[in-house]
């Protein structure tokens, strides 16, 4: 077989920022045309950092760019774009409030007159370029009422209709159903098999070796080489991440179900704008059981989340914990009933970014005995508990006092958990809780779900990672449109297909009650 030619070669990179972090240090990675190139490692190993160098977004201290063999100078993204390198960020970069052509033709607009839009010329062209990759998109549709798996696919067609010949795509899958990661699958192997080259960044090992045909393992800002992924296993990938064994399933012991400590009841709520997305919802929750709920984004699992924790109280229905109302009770008594929350969003309210771990590890608890005095912090008692934290839950750090900002995202999501906790929790409410970090960070964070669940705890645990809901849930719930579609208490009975079904609609119980699945 013929080897492909090389279309991308980064050599010895460098990048160090303005802090003294080495986020890059001697990385060489090279790309080959036609092919679906895995770009992994953990959280702060320099993937990120790389890849904005690539697109032109950091400029490198050291090293240099070939393109076709030409050494090249990537001054910004739109320098990136011209020269046939397009990027999808995690997030999605989308005008809810325009038409997916619209958004594919943004900023590169076809005129008639100078000065005038054409909008015919640019609704053909957005169909041409569906239709050209086999896209099955209406772009006529507004981006605020089509599904997260179509929002993605129109991030690619914004990417190709501006030249890409290289695409980097930033977890593409991370809030994808199984029946849309499939079709996403399906899409990049026929853009590989037309001669893209497709950066691939990924945490999900396992897609890495469904669709890739390269890997390059960074950690701690250093290559630590590249593979071809059908000759190296998911555990060997995980050692390179890491430096050490990672556990990928865990020995789960049966739950011992206890007390009801949260139940909900009838409940609607309401989104910030008014909009109802929870819709008649009851269920309950008990101690030592850990209650996955599954579901595509926008379904009320936010709403829900929001409602139990008291962020909102635009909701009627009834919420007790451990018996008690909730309705009149503010986030701090509802917390001092033992309830921990990881939120969905770290940066917005998971942390403050600009305090230091210390502040942000003890935010929750300034008003403890234990740590406040009748008119001063006990701040020695603070300082040697923030360092038994860090040691406890490996947060990588300079000190106590550094910024949580500074840190990777798998290690503020650690201080997170570290404050939630660190408090003896009775219910936990996890959402989210392993989204965007390493595979270390992950299973040490589901590790610590299980021992709380084990000790009686009760779990409400959110995640779009499948995996992630499998191996953790005695319980499993599917949100579809503010109900619960499907409710299974034998998890190991049900398929990701199956699940899929009722995450898009395609099956639904709630009819009858959300009816259980023995």
């Amino acid at each position: 077989m013929l080897a492909k030619e090389t279309v991308l070669e980064m050599q010895h990179i460098m990048k160090i920022y303005s802090n003294g972090v080495v986020a890059n240090e001697d990385v060489s990675l090279d790309l080959k045309k036609g092919e679906i190139h895995a770009l992994l490692g953990e959280n702060g190993a320099g993937k990120s950092t790389l890849m904005k160098v690539l697109f032109g977004i950091e400029t490198p201290d050291q090293g240099k760019i070939l393109l076709n063999g030409t050494e090249t100078t990537i001054k910004s993204p739109q320098d990136a774009i011209s020269k046939g390198i397009g990027m999808v960020h995690q997030h999605f970069m989308l005008l809810p409030s325009l038409t997916v052509a619209e958004n594919i033709i943004l900023g590169v607009e076809p005129r008639k007159k100078k000065f005038f839009i054409d909008m015919k010329q640019a609704i053909r062209s957005a169909k041409e370029i569906a239709e050209k990759y086999n896209f099955d998109i209406d772009v006529s549709a507004r981006v605020e009422e089509i599904p997260v798996g179509i929002k993605q696919k129109v991030e690619i067609l914004k990417a190709l209709y501006r030249g890409a010949d290289i695409l980097i795509l930033d977890e593409p899958t991370a809030v994808l159903t199984p029946q849309e990661t499939e079709e996403l699958f399906i899409q990049l192997e026929k853009l590989r098999d037309d001669g893209h080259t497709v950066i691939f960044i990924s945490h999900k090992l396992d897609e890495i070796k469904r669709i890739c045909d390269r890997a390059t393992i960074m950690r701690s800002g250093k290559s630590m080489g590249t593979y071809n992924v059908n000759e190296i296993s998911t555990s060997d990938m995980s050692k390179l991440m890491v430096g050490r064994e990672v556990v990928l399933e865990f020995d789960k012991q049966p739950a011992k179900v206890k007390d009801v400590m949260l139940s909900v009841s009838h409940l609607d709520a309401y989104n910030a704008q008014g909009v109802q997305k929870v819709r008649d919802l009851s269920f309950e929750l008990h101690g030592g059981e850990i209650l996955g709920i599954a579901g595509v984004e926008g379904n009320g699992q936010s709403e829900l989340i929001d409602a139990i924790t008291g962020m909102s109280k635009k909701y009627t229905g009834t919420i007790t914990i451990k018996g008690e109302d909730i309705k009149n009770d503010s986030i701090r008594d509802i917390r001092q009933k033992k309830l921990a929350h990881i939120p969905e969003d770290r940066m917005t309210a998971g942390c403050a970014a600009h305090l230091n771990i210390q502040e942000n590890m003890f935010a929750n608890q300034y008003t403890d005995p234990k740590y406040s005095g009748k008119v001063m912090l006990k701040s020695k008692v603070i300082q040697m508990r923030s360092d038994e934290l860090i040691k406890e839950y490996l947060v990588k750090c300079k000190s106590q006092k550094q910024e949580v900002g500074m840190l990777s995202g798998g290690n503020i999501q650690k201080v997170i958990v570290a404050r939630e906790f660190s408090t003896g929790p009775d219910i936990i409410i996890a959402n989210q809780p392993t989204r965007g970090i390493d595979v270390g960070a992950s299973e040490f964070i589901r590790r610590k779900l299980l021992e709380f669940r084990d000790a009686g705890c009760a779990v409400i645990l959110v995640s779009a990672d499948l995996n992630e809901i499998f191996s953790l849930s005695d319980r499993l719930a599917v949100m579809y449109k503010g109900n619960f579609s499907g409710v299974f208490t034998d998890v190991a009975g049900v398929t990701e297909e199956e699940l899929g079904q009722y995450m898009l609609g395609l099956k639904n119980d709630s009819e009858n009650g959300g009816a259980s699945h023995e």
